[in-house]
């Protein structure tokens, strides 16, 4: 027999898939009885306008198809949404019964006109005492009877299948950076975890050193860099070498400190936020920028490079960091940091065209070694 199709037949097995239309009214009843969890921390990933929300509804209400939407059941029969969170969330919070991940409703805005339906605008699902800027109870019933495609991955799959859909799903065509994707990914895996990430990404040490824009922040970046400096910090740095996708392989990292029960999250956190108060202390803003040796100073845009050398650097060695913050820790890592710009390894790594596959495994034992005070 074909090898593949081996292959094919036994990856078949670890996947047990379902499939059929539920109307609106069913998926609302599912919604309101904690059985369909949409996860409303992904909210903050998804910027959909309100001209968006309103084709969706203008879209049932005209019978037009939209996608499935795909679910993953849990061990206590819950529905994981896994992709249509935006398309539910948009449902619901028109329906008014949307609630934020604080428990707290989401109030419904009003539609705007779309290209068949102009006379949405303005309209609610069923504004109080508002009859004119309100659905119909016969366009209401009509609107929870339409049907959507529903698949559903169930519980007898690979525990890792629900993971590798919303990947998928999310990275094929999508409008999320790849940390929103693993941001999203992480919620479904180990949601604590996720909040950690998130908080100690938005320590305010970390975020002085990172001058990165505001639009890059929306965009979760500085928790990518968190998470970067939790993975390379630890490991050994080869081993990004076979890798052909950093993004897969931070993504495939994530996942192992959010499921080892051994990853020390407190003492994690002391030493991230020790080796940026440090940096922070030292050199501010600057951390990682540029440094030009005809002016003795550091300026310009972030660096992705000279963050992996010298953030990575100083956090693999930061147990030999006890000191004061005082002058001379400052003038200390400053000329660290000066000594790391001016090594040769570190010059012909960080120009145009270097992949991170080989930049990360020249950069940061440099930047360890150099940082090290045995």
């Amino acid at each position: 027999m074909d090898k593949l199709q081996i292959e094919i037949d036994e990856k078949k097995k670890e996947i047990t898939t379902d499939g059929y239309p539920m109307s609106i009214g069913e998926l609302v009843n599912l919604y309101t009885s904690d059985e369909l969890d949409i996860h409303p921390e992904f909210q903050r990933f998804f910027r959909w306008t309100i001209l968006q929300k309103s084709k969706l509804i203008e879209s049932i209400l005209l019978g037009i198809p939209i996608p499935s939407i795909f679910v993953s059941q849990r061990e206590d029969g819950v529905w994981d949404v896994v992709d249509g969170l935006q398309r539910l969330s948009t449902l619901f919070q028109f329906m008014g019964i949307l609630f934020d991940e604080d428990k707290k409703p989401v109030k419904p805005q009003p539609l705007v006109k779309t290209e068949y339906l102009k006379l949405l605008a303005g309209k609610y699902w069923d504004k109080e005492g508002d009859q004119e800027h309100s659905f119909t109870a016969s366009q209401r019933i009509a609107f929870k009877r339409e049907k959507i495609d529903i698949k559903i991955v169930k519980k007898e799959s690979h525990e890792s299948v629900k993971f590798e859909l919303f990947q998928r799903l999310n990275t094929l065509g999508s409008r999320l950076s790849d940390q929103e994707v693993r941001n999203c990914l992480l919620v479904l895996l180990n949601d604590d975890f996720y909040k950690w990430l998130r908080e100690i990404s938005n320590n305010e040490y970390f975020l002085n050193t990172l001058s990165i824009t505001d639009r890059l922040v929306d965009e979760q970046y500085n928790m990518e860099l968190a998470l970067r400096f939790l993975i390379f910090k630890k490991i050994n740095p080869n081993e990004v070498k076979t890798t052909p996708d950093l993004g897969e392989f931070l993504t495939d990292k994530m996942r192992g400190l959010a499921t080892d029960e051994n990853f020390d999250r407190a003492k994690e956190e002391q030493d991230f936020i020790r080796t940026f108060q440090i940096l922070d202390f030292a050199l501010g803003d600057f951390s990682f920028k540029r440094y030009d040796p005809n002016t003795l100073k550091f300026g310009g845009k972030f660096l992705i490079s000279a963050y992996e050398a010298v953030a990575f650097g100083l956090g693999r060695n930061i147990n030999q960091y006890k000191d004061e913050l005082n002058e001379k820790l400052k003038n200390s890592i400053e000329k660290k940091v000066v000594k790391i710009w001016g090594a040769e390894g570190f010059q012909s790594k960080t120009g145009s065209g270097i992949n991170v596959t080989s930049r990360i495994p020249t950069i940061v034992p440099l930047a360890e070694k150099i940082f090290s005070k045995k």
